[in-house]
């Protein structure tokens, strides 16, 4: 099973604190997993122009194909003047229409304020279900308050991000078995 984990910002630190927490426990939980970290500070992506998402070159081309080959994605986003990144937008704008098709997607939100709960119900979802994704329905919020010199400080947080590893690929392997049932049920 191929699980990326996108931190979706070129900015801050608080969502790669999240990401690296989660990928470093998805290693000790599930070592048996094919894990990537991909974090869009580390990367020059070129805007989408309407392209193939496989026609681009470089970084581009990279993150694109590594996440169309994942069986789960995992999205870290801050929030922004009450929206998400464009450097995360832009990645969904790169990718095809059915991008998400048969991938389970789960989401983790950091943010500095509580107001911007329901961005990730507003926003990323939509887009993720237009997409085609098997979305994970629980996130986890984490708020500036859970975070201490670049250390998640809360055991709540922890405990749910832990949890959401384990919701997530619960249902991959879920999906992966009705699928394999209904594949065979064809009898070719």
């Amino acid at each position: 099973m191929k699980i990326v984990a996108l931190s979706g910002s070129k900015v801050g630190t608080k969502t790669k604190t999240a990401m690296n927490y989660t990928v470093k426990s998805i290693n000790d939980k599930i070592p048996e997993t094919d894990v990537t970290l991909i974090d869009l500070a580390d990367y020059d992506i070129q805007f989408s122009d309407g392209r193939n998402y496989l026609e681009y070159a470089g970084d581009t081309k990279y993150v694109a194909k590594t996440i169309m080959e994942a069986d789960i994605i995992i999205i870290g986003t801050p929030i922004f003047q009450a929206s998400i990144p464009a450097t995360l937008k832009n990645i969904f704008d790169l990718l095809p229409i059915n991008a998400f098709q048969d991938k389970i997607v789960s989401l983790l939100v950091t943010a500095g304020s509580s107001k911007h709960y329901l961005i990730a119900e507003q926003q990323l979802k939509p887009i993720l279900a237009y997409m085609q994704a098997q979305i994970v329905q629980k996130y986890v919020f984490i708020e500036e308050k859970d975070f201490y010199r670049n250390e998640i400080t809360s055991d709540d947080v922890l405990f749910r991000i832990d949890r959401l590893i384990e919701d997530t690929v619960l249902l991959a392997e879920t999906y992966i078995k009705i699928r394999k049932e209904k594949e065979a049920a064809y009898g070719f």
